[in-house]
């Protein structure tokens, strides 16, 4: 099932239970639950980001970098450096 289909059907299931409060409660307070869980957690911690950066800085002195050629597209750049 798409997200698009699972949307409507979600939408269509609230509208049957929309006249009960007691139950848009429980709808309601398990959608909070959810969005908690959803809450974005970090890719790498603070310390792989940083030392990210340095090794990058690192290679950039050493020459290893690419550049963007002029009037070049960001999408041709991807293509040329792989």
């Amino acid at each position: 099932m798409t997200a698009v289909q699972l949307n409507a059907q979600i939408w269509r299931d609230m509208s049957i239970l929309a006249d009960s409060e007691p139950m848009m409660k429980r709808v309601a307070k398990y959608l909070r639950k959810l969005v908690a869980e959803k809450e974005d957690t970090p890719q790498m911690t603070k310390e792989e980001f940083f030392a990210k950066l340095d090794k990058g800085e690192e290679e950039y002195r050493q020459g290893k970098y690419y550049e963007m050629l002029p009037g070049e597209s960001l999408e041709a750049f991807l293509n040329r450096v792989g």
